[in-house]
């Protein structure tokens, strides 16, 4: 079970919330990007990055020189992972809506400064981006892994909220004749491309053709 903390309670469309651990998890893991909140220099600032999961620990990586990971150490940040299911037509214009999942994590967070723990994030934030990829490809050197600062954030206090199905009208506007419904939004992988100055001979792996 998720925890129930003053920032993770709902206010409002109560019964879209989660307390299931498992729901936190599918959010997180069929995610790609997540939006990283800190307070820089006393402002609130929010930078899109990767991010990987191992267990109940969130990963989230940058350049050593990236004003947001130095100031997230040691501080209380947020991280959100939303996915977008579909466009809800209503009725009516005040009871369009959005199908969506998504997920909130608060607590503070830390510098991870461990050789093997860095390597372990960083391989689950390669497998979160492209499955296998961390065992076909080169591994960081040492030179790029000085130059790579890895946060690390725990799952404990989490929240998720979930909005499915079809719109919601107020009763009256049942009989308008308008048409109503969901415009799914679905996201596909594309044909690999390949870099133009890829050795003739070197064809793409097979994980990689496998996503499409």
């Amino acid at each position: 079970m998720l925890s129930t903390t003053p920032r993770t309670t709902l206010g409002r469309e109560k019964h879209r919330g989660s307390t299931d651990r498992s729901d936190l998890y599918a959010v997180l893991d069929e995610g790609l990007f997540c939006h990283l909140g800190v307070v820089v220099d006393g402002h609130p600032m929010v930078v899109p990055t990767g991010y990987g999961r191992i267990g109940d620990t969130l990963y989230l990586h940058g350049s050593t020189g990236a004003r947001s990971l130095r100031a997230g150490d040691g501080t209380e940040i947020c991280v959100t992972v939303t996915h977008v299911d579909g466009i809800v037509l209503a009725r009516s214009i005040f009871n369009h809506s959005v199908n969506y999942r998504s997920a909130i994590i608060y607590g503070p967070a830390r510098l991870v400064t461990g050789e093997e723990e860095r390597l372990d994030a960083l391989r689950a934030l390669t497998e979160q981006l492209a499955p296998g990829q961390w065992d076909y490809a080169r591994k960081p050197s040492r030179k790029e892994l000085a130059a790579t600062a890895v946060l690390a954030l725990s799952l404990e206090e989490a929240s998720v909220k979930i909005r499915q199905g079809a719109p919601n009208d107020e009763e009256e506007d049942y009989e308008l004749p308008v048409w109503a419904g969901v415009l799914p939004i679905e996201t596909s992988w594309g044909r690999p491309q390949t870099d133009p100055v890829l050795p003739e001979g070197i064809e793409v792996p097979i994980h990689i053709r496998e996503r499409r």
